[in-house]
């Protein structure tokens, strides 16, 4: 789909024009999410993982106002020495904002599901979903509305352990998003394999996950299929260890009265001092984990053109 404000790299209009498999990626992990240097790194190494696999990145993001899928090298270095302060956070309000005034900014796990469908993308992958907040039962990521209003596989470690897990599935489950377990009966909580939660249903290889997707959206579901692949268990936190830890950030941040869209940055940031570094070498495992599979679902679901039109 052409769209005025939307340009795509000549690398992902040859591969959709050729319908070979393409995984969108995120980049607010990269504005908002990781120290410079280690965004760039993580960049770089999200799309080296899909390319590993067959696939190809689709990076998404906006640069003077123009909101890209599919970025250079020079382009994701532009991103990741940005100030965040100078960068905005796009989630669905904000893409007018960033057009408008020709900002450059990371696109949300929202921002860039909205971005990907227009392009005909159906597969992305990040590293955990929004939810409900802990601090405020009012503060609901929009991620939850995009995953119950588009449909797209949307690969991820579960939502971030920093939030109410339980009332996140809740509100999945309320707007008829189906939770998949890749390999696991359990929700994972980011962090850690575990949560005490369970899933919708567990699946155990990515043609299943693309033979499921299909059967959804044949139906006429509209909602995503939100995958939770757990993070590799050589990289993993337990939950025991990581519940103190972001009890600990979630006070300060009331404490300092940091809510929305600048909560979940500042809870990542204390939780990686926290654990000096370990959460943030956690982080970067599970996102290229991630990466790996979504490259994976994608081939699946190139193999069969049965999806219908949406």
């Amino acid at each position: 789909m052409k769209h005025p404000n939307i340009t795509l790299s000549p690398e992902i209009t040859r591969a959709l024009n050729f319908s070979t498999p393409v995984v969108a990626l995120e980049s607010t992990v990269i504005t908002h999410g990781l120290p410079h240097p280690q965004n760039l790194e993580l960049a770089r190494d999200m799309e080296h993982q899909v390319r590993d696999h067959d696939a190809t990145p689709a990076t998404v993001a906006l640069l003077d106002g123009e909101i890209r899928i599919g970025l250079s090298d020079e382009e994701l270095i532009r991103l990741a020495d940005a100030e965040s302060n100078s960068v905005l956070k796009v989630s669905h309000r904000d893409f007018a904002t960033a057009i408008l005034k020709k900002k450059n900014g990371g696109t949300t796990v929202a921002g860039t599901m909205f971005a990907a469908q227009l392009a005909g993308i159906k597969v992305f992958a990040t590293g955990g979903i929004g939810g409900v907040h802990k601090e405020s039962s009012f503060d609901i990521s929009t991620d939850l509305r995009a995953l119950a209003e588009i449909p797209m596989i949307v690969v991820c470690a579960g939502a971030k352990a920093i939030l109410d897990l339980p009332a996140t599935l809740e509100y999945l489950e309320t707007m008829g998003v189906p939770v998949v377990g890749y390999q696991t009966d359990e929700f994972p909580a980011f962090y850690s394999r575990e949560s005490g939660l369970g899933v919708s249903v567990r699946l155990d290889s990515p043609r299943e996950i693309a033979d499921f997707a299909r059967a959804h959206w044949n139906f006429g579901m509209r909602s995503a299929v939100l995958v939770t692949n757990p993070v590799p268990e050589t990289d993993a936190i337990s939950k025991s260890e990581m519940e103190p830890l972001i009890l600990k950030a979630s006070a300060e941040a009331i404490e300092q009265g940091i809510h929305g869209q600048k909560l979940t940055p500042f809870l990542l940031s204390r939780i990686s001092q926290l654990t000096e570094g370990k959460s943030l070498r956690t982080n970067l495992a599970l996102l290229l984990n991630n990466a790996r599979l979504a490259a994976q679902i994608a081939g699946e679901m190139k193999t069969n053109k049965q999806v219908k039109a949406i």
